[in-house]
């Protein structure tokens, strides 16, 4: 055994021999290879390397120059390729025009030929432009197309209004085909600017062919036509902020002409034109694809937002104009119903989803504005009360039978809008404007406390349905437990200054007799009493402590009261039993929080420095 493990070892010693003599021969031919190809440097040429000192930093200054002269360049490139090419074409239409002007002051050439002359040259220059856009220079290319344009209008202006060598009809079409020229050239060459150039025209020409008679049919007509063109034109195009020049040009010309030359017996015209401008401006907002595939945010909003705003606002400013004026008076709140019918019927057509609450507030809007317009007094109270539950059931309804990102966000609206809908019923119900003028009342027996109960029962309702919406997981603002919230003060509220007003009525006309007026303020101090006390039972039974806050604060209120006015103010006997009946309530409350039939004590262990307010209902 001793004679095997040494010839093992002996075996072993060799085999580790080989492996070094093999990685020697490795390391061998590696270091000839980098000495043939002089990456091996000497360690005496390296120590004399590094004796060499590094050559000195370039000075930072030098580099100053050619940071400051990008901006500087831009800066220069816009004056001089922008702003003087504006300042230019400006320049060159007030030319054209002084020299048509100087050529009529001299009579240098005759009427036709002066307007031959312009012709030719707007159209020369037209067609010079387009070897500047081949050669590559589009923005100089679209300037002299711009004063190509402004000369061919104005010698068409001049044969019509100045020389009188052809009729309306003709100096028009002759307008309008430049305009067509432009808009074809902008759509072929994909130039928003070129578009502008022509939307421009189209606008000018009824300026300039005015002659100050009343032509309604034959100027709406053809701005009719331009809209359309327009909205035709941004269908293809992304091109949104014409817009922005076709509908203010619009209003500008309807506010124009309804100024000077309304008169009611063109009602029905003019109601056919302002309904057909308001259908024009609907369509660029009825597009799924106004989720603005490859749209700024800006060009977007146009379409979407201000767009659907402003034609809303002009089709109600117009038709309510146009039916005042008329004498039509009583037809405004069904022309508020229909406007907020309209509104809902768009809700169903593909739109994006802003566009979508869009119109559903402004359908929401227009059934608010319907309700004083045909209402008055009380009744307006009831129509907001209801209108605030209706649109409250309906966004919880929204919210709980769909999970689509446009109901979520349209439930959202409702929520703000039925939130709105009842502070409007709560405010008109608690002002004393509501009720001026209305005759003597039997207490708890009149319209008065009929509205308030409804007012109560449409709280209440808000308060059922926004308790049961509660439990989903949205929290978006305001949330549903802010109406909670909202309801249950403003039902308090609402039921104290009903019943107290009634009381107040009941010993109103005994005014005179000290001893109705001494009861009457010993039954309010009881009412009050008695409220807060049965509040405070309701916060203990559904263990609310905002409940149970609002008793405590009428209690405060009533403690108040009692000793400090009713205290000076009442007789002896009313005294006592103002006080008697305080003062059982009053132990009868500390006894129930002594009973600490909440559990008080029980969780102060758990939490002892809990600091987190209870803003809900439920504790």
């Amino acid at each position: 055994m001793g004679q095997e493990e040494q010839q093992t070892q002996q075996n072993a010693v060799a085999r580790l021999a080989q492996e070094i003599a093999a990685l020697s021969g490795r390391v061998a031919a590696i270091e000839r290879h980098l000495t043939a190809s002089g990456a091996v440097v000497q360690d005496q040429p390296s120590r004399e390397a590094a004796q060499v000192p590094p050559p000195p930093p370039k000075p930072v200054l030098e580099q100053v120059p050619q940071l400051s002269s990008k901006p500087a360049s831009s800066l220069e490139k816009r004056i001089g390729s922008q702003i003087f090419n504006r300042i230019g074409i400006i320049a060159l239409l007030i030319a054209a025009a002084l020299f048509l002007k100087h050529a009529m002051d001299n009579h240098w050439i005759g009427p036709l030929g002066r307007v031959l002359i312009g012709l030719v040259a707007g159209s020369a220059i037209v067609l010079w432009s387009e070897r500047f856009r081949r050669k590559g220079f589009d923005v100089f290319s679209y300037s002299l197309k711009a004063i190509g344009s402004g000369v061919l209008y104005l010698a068409l202006w001049a044969a019509f209004q100045v020389f009188h060598l052809m009729p309306a009809g003709v100096a028009l079409a002759a307008m309008v085909l430049v305009t067509a020229w432009n808009a074809l050239m902008a759509w072929s060459q994909s130039s928003e600017l070129l578009a502008i150039y022509a939307l421009a025209g189209a606008f000018a020409t009824p300026l300039l062919l005015a002659t100050g008679g009343n032509h309604e049919t034959f100027l709406f007509t053809y701005i009719l036509v331009i809209d359309i063109a327009t909205v035709a034109l941004v269908r293809l195009k992304p091109w949104q902020r014409l817009l922005l020049g076709a509908f203010p040009a619009t209003i500008a010309f309807f506010v124009g002409w309804y100024v000077q030359f309304n008169s009611s017996t063109e009602l029905a015209v003019t109601s056919l034109f302002v309904a057909l401008f308001f259908v024009i401006f609907i369509v660029p907002s009825i597009d799924e694809r106004d989720e603005r595939k490859g749209h700024s945010q800006g060009s977007a909003a146009i379409a979407s937002i201000f767009l659907p705003l402003a034609n809303a606002v002009f089709l109600a400013l117009a038709f309510y104009s146009l039916l005042e004026d008329s004498g039509h008076h009583a037809l405004l709140p069904w022309m508020a119903v229909l406007f907020g019918a309209l509104y809902l019927g768009l809700m169903r057509l593909p739109q994006a989803r802003v566009t979508f609450a869009v119109h559903l507030s402004l359908a929401v809007v227009f059934l608010t504005i319907a309700i004083p317009l045909k209402a008055s007094g009380n009744w307006i109270t009831v129509g907001w009360f209801a209108e605030g539950v209706a649109l409250l059931w309906i966004a919880a309804r929204m919210m709980t039978s769909t999970t689509e990102s446009t109901a979520i966000s349209s439930h959202r609206v409702l929520r703000v809008l039925a939130l709105c809908a009842l502070l409007l019923g709560f405010f008109s119900l608690s002002s004393p404007l509501v009720w001026l003028g209305q005759p003597g009342q039997t207490a708890f027996l009149n319209l008065r406390f009929a509205t308030s109960l409804f007012g109560i029962a449409a709280l209440a309702a808000s308060t059922w349905i926004a308790l049961r919406a509660s439990t989903s997981s949205d929290v978006a603002s305001p949330s549903w437990r802010t109406i909670v919230g909202f309801s249950i003060i403003a039902l308090n509220l609402v039921a104290i200054s009903a019943c107290v007003h009634e009381i107040d009525t009941a010993f109103h006309p005994v005014y005179g007799n000290v001893e109705a007026v001494l009861q009457r303020s010993l039954i309010i101090s009881g009412f009050l009493m008695l409220y807060g006390a049965a509040l405070l039972a309701v916060g203990f039974w559904k263990r609310s402590a905002f409940i149970r806050w609002q008793a405590i604060i009428l209690l405060v209120f009533t403690i108040g009261k009692t000793f400090i006015y009713d205290l000076r103010d009442l007789s002896q006997g009313y005294r006592v039993i103002s006080f008697l009946g305080l003062g059982v309530l009053l132990m009868v409350v500390s006894f129930a929080y002594q009973k600490d039939w909440l559990a008080f004590r029980a969780s102060e262990p758990e939490q002892p420095h809990s600091s987190e307010p209870t803003t809900g209902v439920d504790q």
